[in-house]
């Protein structure tokens, strides 16, 4: 009995541990900026002539950012909200392609990755974004001119900044219902609720964003189910589109198909 009673109060005692543990290093563990998980070898074609920029944030930290002019008074432009792990280089590939849809664009690094300063917290990433959408204006691109484009990590910052406002449309790529969602998904023996400081619940914010949304997302997401996806769309205002991927996984293939929805939505806002 009482070798019962001990080995009870090891294994508590232990997970109590761990917990604390996980709290304390929870951002460590919920963003990835030195992980790369993307293909290599992706060249930015010669077409795209892109400026490197540097973007000041509101809490003083300089942020590399990527951004492509075609035309801002004749086009719309597409500001890219990167998801977790990988750099810039790594998104070449829809960049590449970003052409075909004639539209200017900018990504923007979050703070912490692409050797920029700081720590990615989730008031962090706001204050980035909305920080980008700062620079955008000072060049001359209006709101109404601006397409949010999320992926994943991402997603959570556009819909957030995307609430009550006049951008032309906001475009989720394997968009979460929330990162505690997806964290009992991944994590299901941890209090999650009670331990994330990083919540992005974008399903309590959908209902506010007021603009033609695109969302699109892969029957195999491993990593956000495509179930979220699917209860995001539920969630939105219209108009609203939704395209899946059959065979999609997290990082969806960018394919004829997928472009096609794309190219569609970007048209049905001009």
């Amino acid at each position: 009995m009482n070798y019962l009673v001990t080995s009870l109060l090891a294994l508590v005692s232990f997970y109590i541990l761990l917990v604390i543990v996980v709290f304390l290093f929870q951002r460590n563990l919920l963003y990835h900026p030195s992980v790369n998980n993307y293909s290599e070898g992706v060249v930015l074609e010669r077409s795209i002539a892109i400026e490197k920029v540097r973007i000041k944030t509101d809490d003083n930290i300089q942020l590399l950012g990527w951004f492509y002019n075609n035309n801002i008074e004749k086009f719309k432009t597409i500001l890219l909200l990167h998801g977790n792990a990988g750099s810039l280089e790594n998104r070449i590939y829809k960049l590449n392609n970003f052409k075909n849809l004639n539209v200017n664009f900018l990504i923007v690094a979050w703070r912490g990755f692409s050797g920029n300063k700081g720590n990615p917290t989730e008031t962090g990433l706001y204050i980035d974004a909305r920080s980008a959408i700062k620079w955008l204006n000072s060049k001359g691109v209006t709101e109404q001119n601006i397409i949010l484009y999320g992926e994943s990590l991402g997603t959570g910052v556009a819909v957030e900044i995307a609430q009550n406002k006049n951008y032309a449309g906001v475009i989720l790529e394997s968009p979460y219902t929330s990162m505690v969602h997806v964290g009992k998904k991944h994590y299901p023996f941890f209090p999650v609720k009670l331990l994330l400081k990083d919540k992005f619940e974008s399903y309590k914010k959908i209902n506010k964003v007021l603009i033609p949304v695109l969302i699109m997302h892969g029957k195999l997401d491993s990593i956000v189910p495509f179930s979220m996806g699917n209860k995001m769309y539920e969630l939105a205002n219209e108009p609203k589109f939704f395209y899946v991927q059959e065979y999609g996984d997290h990082m969806m293939d960018y394919d004829e198909k997928l472009l096609n929805a794309l190219k569609k939505f970007v048209q049905s806002l001009n």
